[in-house]
C-alpha cells in the first residue's frame, strides 16, 4: 500500500518560489533598494500574496537570508565532504574552496553583503547571526578545529567577500596583490 502525502497548499508551493525571488531582487537591490512589488513581480505573483506569506519586506528578507546561508552550507559541507584528509586544516581548506567557489555567485556574496549593511534592524540583525551560527557551528563540529582555526576560516571568508564585492583581482596595483596574496579565486 503506497501512503501519498497531503498535497501542499498553494501558499506553501509559493513560498520558495517567492524566497528564491526575494533572493535575487534583495542581493542587487538591498532591502532599501528592492520592493516588494519587485520581489512579487519576480515570483508572479501580487504583492498582496506576498504579504499573506510575509507579514512585513524584512521578515521577507530575513526569508531570503536564511535561503542564502542555507545554499552556502550546502557548499561547505560538500567541501569537507571532499577533504584528501581528516585533519582540521585539510577540512577547513576544502570547506575554504567551496566557499570561494560559491561566492563567484554574487548574488550570495551580495545578499550577505545588504544584510550586513542593514544589521541593525532587530529582526535582520538576528537572521544574520543565526545564519553566522550556523556556519561556525559546522565548520567547528565537522572539521574539530580549535576556535583559533575556525575564527581564522571565518575571518578569510569576510576578507574574501571583501576583495570580490570590490572587484580587487581587477587591480594590478601592488595594494591589490597584498591583500589578495594567497586568496584562492574561482576561476
Amino acid at each position: 500500500m503506497t501512503t501519498r502525502s497531503a498535497p501542499l497548499s498553494t501558499a506553501e508551493s509559493r513560498r520558495p518560489i517567492v524566497v528564491a525571488a526575494a533572493l535575487e531582487e534583495f542581493s542587487y537591490g538591498g532591502l532599501h533598494g528592492t520592493t516588494v512589488a519587485k520581489v512579487a513581480h519576480a515570483a508572479k505573483i501580487s504583492p498582496a500574496y506576498v504579504f499573506k506569506l510575509f507579514p512585513s519586506k524584512e521578515s521577507l528578507f530575513v526569508a531570503a537570508l536564511e535561503s542564502c546561508f542555507d545554499e552556502i552550507l550546502k557548499a561547505v559541507e560538500q567541501g569537507a565532504d571532499s577533504s584528501p584528509d581528516n585533519t582540521p586544516q585539510a577540512i577547513l581548506h576544502t570547506m575554504g574552496g567551496a566557499y570561494a567557489e560559491l561566492i563567484a555567485d554574487r548574488r550570495l556574496l551580495m545578499m550577505q553583503v545588504h544584510a550586513q549593511s542593514v544589521a541593525d534592524i532587530p529582526e535582520i540583525g538576528k537572521g544574520l547571526r543565526s545564519g553566522l551560527e550556523r556556519i561556525t557551528t559546522f565548520a567547528k563540529r565537522r572539521s574539530r578545529g580549535n576556535d583559533d582555526e575556525v575564527q581564522h576560516f571565518v575571518a578569510y571568508g569576510q576578507l574574501c567577500h571583501l576583495l570580490v564585492a570590490a572587484r580587487v583581482d581587477e587591480s594590478p596595483a601592488p595594494w591589490a596583490a597584498a591583500l589578495s596574496h594567497g586568496i584562492r579565486h574561482p576561476d
